[in-house]
């Protein structure tokens, strides 16, 4: 293996160590919620919609600040859960 493609890989392999795990644990419970309450997401996908209809995405910062000041979340987790309920129950939410 040459050495510039060895200094490559040991970079990523770095990188990917600091990737927290976590996280991603958690993330599992908050959209578990969702999908155990398909009501819970359509009123979601909802006000989603009405965020489109004054000319916000569903995920600009105002957007995901509105979400996760309503659903007691970070910024971050909002953020997922947007995502996730875009995805499942209101694709035409942009």
């Amino acid at each position: 293996m040459t050495r510039l493609r060895h200094c490559g890989l040991s970079l990523a392999a770095t990188i990917l160590s600091l990737v927290p795990v976590a996280p991603a644990l958690a993330d599992s419970a908050l959209l578990e919620s969702v999908k155990q309450n398909p009501q819970t997401a359509k009123a979601l996908c909802a006000e989603l919609q009405a965020l489109n209809a004054r000319g916000l995405s569903y995920n600009s910062p105002e957007a995901t600040a509105q979400i996760a000041k309503q659903q007691g979340l970070n910024s971050t987790d909002a953020e997922i859960l947007s995502t996730y309920v875009v995805g499942l129950y209101c694709p035409t939410v942009r």
